[in-house]
């Protein structure tokens, strides 16, 4: 067998693999999933048949039941003497932060966190980094900047929930036309899942952008 066919056989098997993977995982978790969540239920103290997808069922009523309750005055005095207890022990209090974090950042409504993805050059000219425009910049630190700013938080990869926040001047903040999920992905993966823009005239306006920060650029250098 020559090198070549090897090499095809390599790239196939390689494919085969990428394609498979995450479908098989896909299939095992949700049906692991449903069959945990099915044998949850007592059927012979209930004295009822079994009922395939009633373990679902029933965990999409109780997370339903626990946004509602989060959602009321006390439950959320509950959820955060809950909080308070869990960030007492150790180790466990690390784990159970930064889930908390990386599942507000993805599943938060956008206007509870962030508004919009943007490109920003930092942590030098030339180099761009992906931010989230979490507002525009008030009080004593706008008051001490004489351009108008925005703060914007610049998460780390491939954990998100850490980061720095940033004040840029708003003329030097390039938007994004992509949703805060698909930049976190992109974030997390470590530029491996490349989020598209939804239209070619955003990309032509974060082209005309750049080239006028290049600009500015060049002029404060002469």
């Amino acid at each position: 067998m020559s090198n070549k066919t090897i090499g095809f056989l390599k790239r196939y098997f390689i494919t085969g693999l990428l394609v498979l993977i995450p479908a098989t995982l896909t299939i095992f978790i949700i049906f692991e999933t449903f069959n945990r969540f099915d044998k949850l239920i007592p059927y012979k103290m209930l004295g009822i048949p079994r009922i395939p997808g009633l373990g679902i069922l029933t965990l999409v009523f109780a997370v339903l039941f626990t946004g509602m309750i989060a959602r009321n005055y006390i439950g959320r005095k509950l959820l955060s003497s809950g909080d308070k207890i869990v960030a007492k022990i150790p180790v466990i209090s690390r784990i159970y932060e930064a889930i908390k974090q990386i599942s507000h950042a993805i599943f938060a409504e956008k206007n509870e966190l962030f508004k919009k993805v943007v490109l920003i050059e930092y942590p030098r000219k030339g180099i761009y980094s992906i931010g989230f425009y979490t507002k525009n910049t008030s009080g004593i630190v706008q008051e001490m900047i004489q351009e108008d700013v925005a703060s914007i938080f610049l998460p780390t990869t491939p954990n998100p929930t850490s980061g720095f926040l940033l004040f840029v001047p708003k003329r030097e903040i390039i938007e994004l036309d992509i949703s805060i999920e698909l930049a976190m992905k992109l974030i997390i993966s470590g530029g491996a899942i490349e989020p598209r823009s939804s239209g070619i005239p955003q990309k032509i306006g974060i082209k005309k952008h750049i080239d006028n920060i290049n600009r500015i650029s060049r002029a404060r250098a002469s």
